[in-house]
């Protein structure tokens, strides 16, 4: 294979981003809200929504996942491997993502019941069709740098996802709903369906798979398990990514209860009236009167404006010192900017939103790279093994993001529930809700403390991980000498 025919076109690669656009208008809602709409809108006990994550998610983790990489890894049809699981999943995944975050009046009972059938059908749906999609950039191209450029490209679409869901979602749902979220958040969600599936029938017409494995290669399931347990990149990366989600769904699922319990509505009120009069006097006005809703939009706003920029700076920088070292030093610097949350007084408005946009510019940096550093892990596999198993090794990616989800997003609503936190259900009828001091001093830590440990230990892990630049240039240029002798 030429080397040109490697390189993508700009078209290329915003119709793949695009389909890492539409998994995250359902990833980025389930990282921010489930936890919210469980207890908050839809009436679960905190302690009865941590099972249904926990169980639920480790199911998906362990055994979806697995399955869906092994019969992506064995598709064949005129589309490739992995574009035909796009097109297939489209329609059922905005489907079910709607029903998700429904709430249909049913007993007490059967909300749980209800809550555990369709987290399964879309936590079953979302790896049908996010580990083909992410597997489908290990085999768009075998160059390094396109690949790199491919990921940037990818995760501004993902920047764009979250800063919808983060920023504007929960003023629309609040509006859209005429003050009624469950209301709210149904009709969001109808139109969220729609526009994803659109994007994901785009990047099916716009892709192609260009690495194949040569006729020759043939290998049974017991072999590419066997590879990867062998393979240390893969399990440290399995291990890393997890430890990366559950930081992002712990600290991700918490700033909604620590914006409306432990901010204070005044202080915020005051710091963020400038900023919503100058947003108005251009024509902006999604973040309606509420100041919770509101603070918490720009607030979010902030960190992701300055993760794009990261992610735009992340190539260079991973071209010229490689993945491994820019990533560990980029996610050293991020987690001294949500442990810091720990010293900040429910006053202190203005040191808040400073260090969710230096988090989210240092984070940002480490977007990209993850994703790029499991395709290198396949590349890895190849080199060493003679097989290619592209779906099953990224497997690793979508087993740790739903591991550390589920772990992230139960450990919120485990230990806001040890911390005696008052859910709608738990409250008086026509009281307001009034939270202890415990469940105040629980959102705190969980935006700083919790979540900065996980990361911590991610860094250590990466002083193990082997596929530094110099290892990147070798493997590129072995297997680019092999496929071209094939």
């Amino acid at each position: 294979m030429s080397a040109n025919s490697q390189k993508l076109s700009i078209k290329e690669k915003i119709g793949y981003s695009l389909g890492d656009l539409s998994a995250n208008l359902v990833f980025q809602t389930l990282m921010t809200y489930l936890a919210y709409f469980y207890t908050d809108i839809y009436g679960l006990e905190a302690n009865h929504a941590s099972a249904i994550m926990l169980t639920v998610g480790l199911i998906a983790a362990f055994g979806f996942n697995p399955i869906i990489g092994a019969l992506a890894d064995r598709t064949k049809s005129k589309y490739g491997k992995f574009r035909p699981w796009i097109i297939w999943t489209a329609i059922p995944l905005g489907i079910t993502a709607l029903l998700a975050f429904s709430t249909p009046d049913f007993e007490y009972k059967g909300k749980v019941i209800y809550a555990v059938i369709t987290y399964t059908l879309l936590l079953l749906l979302y790896a049908a069709n996010n580990l083909p999609y992410s597997a489908l950039s290990g085999v768009i191209t075998g160059d390094m740098a396109e690949r790199n450029s491919l990921s940037s490209y990818r995760f501004v679409a993902v920047m764009f996802a979250q800063f919808f869901v983060q920023v504007f979602m929960l003023p629309i749902i609040q509006s859209a709903g005429d003050g009624d979220k469950a209301v709210g958040i149904e009709i969001v969600m109808t139109w969220l369906a729609i526009i994803g599936t659109v994007m994901l029938v785009i990047t099916f017409f716009t892709t192609k798979e260009r690495i194949v494995p040569t006729i020759e290669q043939k290998s049974s399931l017991k072999e590419d398990l066997g590879d990867l347990f062998k393979n240390r990149p893969w399990v440290l990366m399995l291990v890393l990514t997890t430890l990366v989600f559950i930081t992002l769904a712990m600290k991700g699922g918490s700033y909604v209860y620590y914006f409306e319990n432990y901010v204070d509505k005044e202080r915020l009120t005051q710091f963020i009236q400038p900023i919503l009069d100058a947003l108005s006097g251009i024509g902006v006005n999604f973040f309606g009167e509420n100041p919770v809703s509101a603070g918490f939009g720009l607030f979010n706003a902030g960190g992701i404006i300055f993760m794009i920029i990261g992610i735009l700076f992340s190539k260079n920088l991973a071209d010229k010192y490689g993945k491994r070292d820019v990533f560990g030093a980029a996610l050293f610097a991020s987690t001294i900017f949500i442990a810091i949350f720990y010293f900040f007084s429910a006053l202190s408005v203005e040191l808040m939103f400073v260090s969710q946009i230096l988090h989210g510019f240092f984070y940002g940096l480490t977007i990209p790279l993850l994703w790029a550093m499991i395709a290198d892990v396949a590349d890895y596999s190849e080199w060493k093994n003679n097989r290619r198993a592209t779906a099953i090794i990224f497997s690793a990616m979508l087993v740790g993001l739903k591991l550390g989800l589920t772990i992230g997003g139960a450990l919120v609503t485990w230990i806001l529930g040890i911390h005696n936190y008052i859910t709608k259900e738990a409250a008086v009828v026509g009281q307001a809700i009034i939270q202890p001091e415990s469940a105040i001093q629980g959102t705190k830590m969980l935006v700083s403390i919790y979540p900065a440990i996980p990361f911590l230990i991610g860094i250590g892990l990466l002083f193990f991980y082997e596929i530094n630049k110099k290892m990147e240039v070798e493997i590129e240029a072995d297997l680019l000498k092999r496929r071209s002798i094939n």
